[in-house]
């Protein structure tokens, strides 16, 4: 078993396994290269070589724990019946708006109309060694649902709020439906070589602690629990989520992400029959390389000797010289626990 899939599991390792959130990206030069020959994001996402291609840049240059396959949480929506595009943030043309709306949404049995991705992870998993892993992921229900409902990107979520108190039936088939589709969708990935499994709850924050155990925890324990034969790791990224930390420990994964707002120590104690991922603040890669060698080893001061995961607190940011980045990456390398 790899290090990384040995922390997942809270079995012994002689370091953190470390990789990065939107790690291929556009503060590589070699990532901005191959977008630029793709065109556009979903042209990259949907051309398997290209898309291979910028899930294993980071790892060759890094030297990675784990490459994360190329892709986006929405994508997987188009083969629900939702039309989507890039220009550049996402917009969705058929939005939710009643239960007649959710009633469309058809989930593929068995799951297809992502195909490109299932070549994608194939010829990722075939050019990466044995000791690295390779991540699958989707969005969680509350998170893509705040996207079909919303249309776009949001910053105040009243429309997905607002669904989901005047017509509460019809947002409960939502969230339901996408848990099922998901669980479909990542079952499919782990079959064409997926071998961790991260479920993006990125708008988590956003819901205070009445109803978010409703909205967000249900749902991506109904999607968690769907996966449960896999026996491979399940991680839940619960950005935005310290409020909500005692309720995170009933969440049925083996590893619980953390944004930069939650001590390390502090989750790990909370969260005692979970291992716990991240969570340095993305800015700080924004300072001197002496900075970030500082914090980093600051933060894995505070982190637990068993089962735990380097990463950052949220995606790595397009304008993160790569200096930087490398500076972070060989801190996690060269800390050993048998040093303490």
């Amino acid at each position: 078993m790899n290090r990384f899939l040995s922390a997942c599991f809270k079995k012994p390792v002689d370091r953190p396994p470390v990789w990065v959130m939107r790690q291929a990206g556009r503060y590589l030069p070699e990532y901005r290269q191959v977008r630029e020959k793709a065109g556009d994001f979903l042209t990259l996402c949907r051309t398997p070589e290209l898309a291979a291609e910028v899930s294993l840049q980071p790892v060759r240059r890094f030297g990675l724990d784990a490459a994360i396959v190329f892709s986006d949480i929405l994508t997987p929506l188009v083969p629900l019946g939702v039309e989507l595009e890039f220009s550049p943030a996402p917009h969705i043309a058929n939005p939710i708006r009643d239960a007649a709306d959710v009633s469309r949404l058809t989930i593929p049995e068995p799951w297809s109309g992502t195909e490109f991705l299932d070549e994608t992870l194939e010829r990722v998993r075939s050019e990466l060694e044995s000791e690295t892993a390779l991540i699958g992921f989707c969005g969680a229900p509350w998170t893509l649902a705040s996207y079909l409902v919303e249309g776009t990107t949001s910053r105040s979520f009243t429309k997905i709020k607002g669904f989901a108190l005047s017509q509460p039936d019809a947002f409960e088939d939502l969230l339901d439906r996408l848990a099922d589709a998901m669980a479909a969708y990542l079952r499919r990935q782990v079959e064409h070589g997926a071998q961790v499994l991260q479920i993006f709850d990125s708008w988590l924050g956003t819901l205070g602690a009445e109803d978010a155990p409703r909205w967000a925890l249900a749902p991506a324990t109904r999607l968690l629990e769907q996966l449960a034969d896999l026996v491979v790791p399940r991680i839940y990224f619960a950005n935005g989520g310290s409020h909500l930390i005692d309720m995170l420990g009933d969440v049925p994964c083996e590893v619980i992400g953390v944004d930069w707002r939650t001590r390390l120590d502090e989750a790990a104690a909370r969260l005692p029959d979970h291992a716990v991922q991240g969570n340095l603040d993305p800015g700080i890669l924004m300072g001197p390389p002496e900075i970030i060698e500082r914090r980093t080893q600051a933060m894995l001061a505070k982190a637990p000797r068993s089962g735990y995961i380097a990463n950052l607190g949220h995606g790595i940011t397009p304008d993160v010289p790569v200096d930087h980045m490398a500076a972070f990456v060989r801190t996690v390398q060269e800390f050993r626990y048998d040093r303490d």
